[in-house]
């Protein structure tokens, strides 16, 4: 077979959302699976400081949990990266998969990739759709949905560089997703149960998301794993004092904030679906509390990039934890109102 191209690739997209969610919806979808309902079903917060993983991908595991499991853990979905020894391997291996007629993730460096505007600029680990290739062309078909979104072909030369980057740091505009070799890893997606075996979304099932979701902020702990409301306000606490203290903070808040806001974003549209699909206009005015957390993420990602040249300080940073956790804490009485009214 000398070029093969797989139907049905969506474009998944949100905007406070990355790479991650958006390839994971594409494979999902592929799947027969629907990408907002299980993608956005569980919200909370979770880390263990020091365990951060500088790729634009991240999202906090539990130890045994893949990448899929993570995101998506009330429905019977999981994820496995593959390592291949080298470039040649990899490329073999997701050749193979997509002569079969399967999507497949791909982790990649934006400096090799010509249609991000990183270009041959700036080293970020990313990730990518590969969708087709024709050997005669010398050409794979790519899909990103993140902005500005490229559905189309590239060279094999310029994926392979991509996947096989050092993913160096050169300058100080190499921040965040850098110092990680990409490693021609690529990621598959597996189901546990067919889609149709899959939780209805109906109100039993809504209902239940959103007990789970109330529960597991306001029974989390503060330490060493933070999870839920208390290990959010530990974990901004913990930013503050060290920069206080003049430590560095940056990538780790940016990192952190960054899987947070994603799955907050995405949480607030599942929310609006179920108000649509229920009819409760109180399950509306939920989902646009939880959108103005996300927003608040989004603010104190922002402010992470500023720690490092002076332009934040530990009272601003504080001044918007403390409107978080408040709006946050008003976010998660409605909920459990329309949770047990439902």
């Amino acid at each position: 077979m000398k070029a093969a191209l797989v139907s049905d690739a969506l474009g998944w997209r949100h905007d406070l959302a990355g790479c991650l969610h958006g390839c994971m919806a594409t494979l999902l979808h592929h799947r027969g699976v629907a990408p907002l309902e299980t993608l956005g079903a569980a919200w909370g917060f979770w880390h263990l400081p020091g365990d951060i993983r500088r790729e634009e991908y991240y999202y906090p595991c539990d130890s045994g949990v893949s990448l899929l499991g993570a995101l998506a853990p009330y429905h019977p979905v999981r994820s496995t990266w593959h390592h291949p020894a080298d470039a040649a391997e990899g490329w073999a291996q997701v050749r193979a998969e997509v002569a079969a007629g399967r999507l497949v993730a791909v982790a990649v460096d934006n400096f090799e990739l010509p249609f991000r505007p990183a270009y041959q600029d700036v080293h970020s680990n990313h990730m990518v759709i590969v969708q087709g290739f024709d050997e005669e062309r010398g050409t794979v078909r790519v899909l990103d949905a993140v902005p500005p979104r490229f559905h189309g072909d590239i060279t094999l030369e310029q994926l392979t560089a991509a996947r096989d980057s050092g993913n160096p740091a050169v300058h100080d505009r190499d921040m965040f997703f850098t110092d990680v070799r990409i490693g021609n890893r690529w990621l598959s997606v597996e189901l546990d149960a067919a889609p149709e075996d899959f939780p209805a979304f109906d109100r039993a099932h809504i209902r239940s998301v959103i007990e789970r979701n109330v529960e597991g902020f306001r029974k989390g702990t503060p330490g060493p794993r933070l999870t839920g409301a208390e290990g959010l306000t530990a974990f901004l606490a913990w930013a503050g004092e060290r920069l206080a203290a003049g430590e560095a903070v940056r990538d780790e808040l940016f990192v952190v904030t960054g899987a947070a806001l994603a799955c907050t974003a995405v949480h607030a549209d599942w929310l609006a679906l179920a108000a649509r699909t229920l009819a409760e206009p109180g399950l509306a005015d939920a989902a646009r509390g939880v959108e103005r957390i996300a927003h608040h993420f989004s603010a104190i990602r922002i402010m992470s990039a500023l720690t490092s040249s002076g332009e934040l300080g530990p009272d601003r940073l504080a001044r918007r934890s403390h409107a978080l956790r408040s709006d946050l804490e008003q976010v998660l009485d409605v909920l459990a109102y329309e949770g047990a009214a439902l």
